[in-house]
């Protein structure tokens, strides 16, 4: 089921979205957090590479304030993993033969340096910035699928019309799907940045709270955003989750990116959208890092193992559970009939190996946590409740003797 149509063009906060000329800035105690062209609303929230966090709670006029909310836990966490292991965790699924898309809801937007104009309707410098993600994507040999569908005019019913666009690329199966932009800030310093020793505009990632999906959009871009700054330090600004939908709730890796602004040359947006194809296919397993190793999904042999873990804490509790409720006699007796049949010393290395896994497993990536609520709901549960329907007759039998 889709969000609600009403809520996509994000009441009157888009039509203003990437105009040139119109900047808002974001404060917290008289310090610049950041400036955008976008509308803020009190809710919206920063989040930094340093894993700063902040979040409006009063807009006026071209100001709005916003208060700290420390760090954030998740992205300071995927920070520390991409820069403590060369591994890249791996998509939960054979993704490979699945296309990046990518669009573009404001198909006017351009660059003054480079286009002469910031606007061209029907026909933005924006188009370009698009051509250079995919051409890198296919250079890492990704399929791609860019859609170059005007959606003019630039006003808040701009995201309606790019939405039905949004439609017709879902028809492919997208792995991701990437609307991109650029901004309207005034000055070009605010997004220059050298990477490398060469010129790019850093790029932000936007995610819209206002629909189902925005965790997993949110996660997306932090393991983005994390991947992105360890490998090209600088590129990613911040995230930003703002008042609106951006059509996000269509696919739950679906971000927009803003490339630079309109006073930034359209060439330096070039190279910096395509730093961020490079390691794009990485973060989403649609290939392994040049250096590294990407973990792959838990094979089913693994995933037993974990689970016998998990059932031998189902057993220590219903050896508590007996100690509790029966007499010395009747819990030697009970504890013969279980290691009678239980061979412990063979299964004490299977079960110390299934310990770490678990706390690998669980702390790596939340896509192999997922896999594992899967596997337990569908092979591990039955047999717990069986092996509870004998703990049960088991104590009923004793009640009648």
């Amino acid at each position: 089921m889709f969000w609600p149509a009403a809520a996509t063009a994000g009441d009157d906060n888009h039509d203003y979205a990437h105009m040139p000329g119109r900047v808002y800035k974001i404060m917290c105690d008289g310090e610049l957090v950041t400036k955008c062209s976008r509308r803020p609303f009190p809710g919206d929230e920063v989040y930094q590479p340093d894993g700063a966090r902040y979040r409006v709670v009063r807009c006026r006029g071209k100001y709005a304030e916003a208060v700290s909310l420390g760090r954030d836990k998740r992205l300071l966490a995927l920070m520390d993993f991409y820069r403590s292991t060369q591994a890249v965790p791996a998509a939960a699924q054979n993704w490979t033969e699945r296309p990046v898309a990518i669009y573009h809801t404001h198909t006017d937007e351009s660059y003054v340096p480079s286009d002469g104009r910031a606007s061209i309707p029907f026909n933005g410098g924006i188009y370009d910035v698009g051509e250079s993600f995919k051409n890198k994507l296919l250079k890492k040999e990704v399929r791609t699928k860019l859609d170059k569908t005007p959606h003019d005019p630039h006003d808040k019913n701009a995201y309606y019309r790019s939405r039905r666009t949004a439609f017709k690329l879902l028809k492919k199966t997208p792995v991701a799907m990437f609307d991109i932009h650029r901004d309207g800030v005034d000055d070009p310093d605010f997004y220059r940045k050298r990477i490398n020793g060469e010129p790019v505009t850093q790029l932000r990632l936007v995610v819209g709270r206002q629909n189902p999906k925005m965790q997993a959009n949110l996660d997306f871009a932090k393991r983005l955003m994390a991947y992105a700054n360890e490998k090209y330090p600088g590129l990613v600004m911040e995230i930003y989750k703002a008042h609106g939908n951006y059509n996000q709730d269509l696919l739950s890796t679906a971000l927009l990116i803003e490339a630079g602004t309109y006073t930034n040359y359209k060439e330096n947006a070039e190279e910096g959208i395509a730093l961020l194809a490079d390691i794009t296919p990485v973060v989403l397993g649609l290939n392994v890092p040049p250096d590294g190793t990407a973990i792959q999904p838990v094979g089913e042999r693994a995933l037993w193992k974990t689970a016998v873990f998990l059932i031998m804490l189902i057993l220590v509790g219903g050896a508590v559970f007996v100690a509790v409720n029966a007499g010395p006699e009747e819990l030697e007796r009970f504890t013969r009939q279980i290691t009678g049949k239980v061979p412990v010393k063979r299964i004490k290395p299977h079960l110390a190996a299934g310990s770490a896994r678990l706390e690998a497993f669980l702390g790596k990536t939340a896509d192999l946590s997922r896999q594992l609520r899967v596997f337990l709901m569908e092979k591990i549960l039955p047999s717990l409740a069986s092996g509870a329907k004998l703990l049960r007759d088991y104590f009923n039998k004793r009640k009648i003797r």
